[in-house]
């Protein structure tokens, strides 16, 4: 997974920990900073729903 360009949110500038996001072909790829080795995969027609529906504010429920 190392040759994947992984990305994060220009709003994690200033903290210690953040969501990587990367893709390759079909697949989204979801890591996190503080364990780099730990990686969720996705479709990406599914990512894009989920990203879909976090914009419209369907897990805004999760958020303190």
């Amino acid at each position: 997974m190392e040759h994947l360009d992984w990305q994060r949110s220009s709003t994690s500038v200033d903290k210690d920990e953040w969501i990587e996001i990367a893709s390759e072909g079909d697949h989204v790829y979801i890591r996190q900073s503080n364990d780099p080795t730990l990686i969720v995969t996705t479709t990406r027609i599914k990512f894009n729903a989920w990203v879909r529906g976090a914009k419209a504010g369907e897990f805004d429920h999760f958020v303190a």
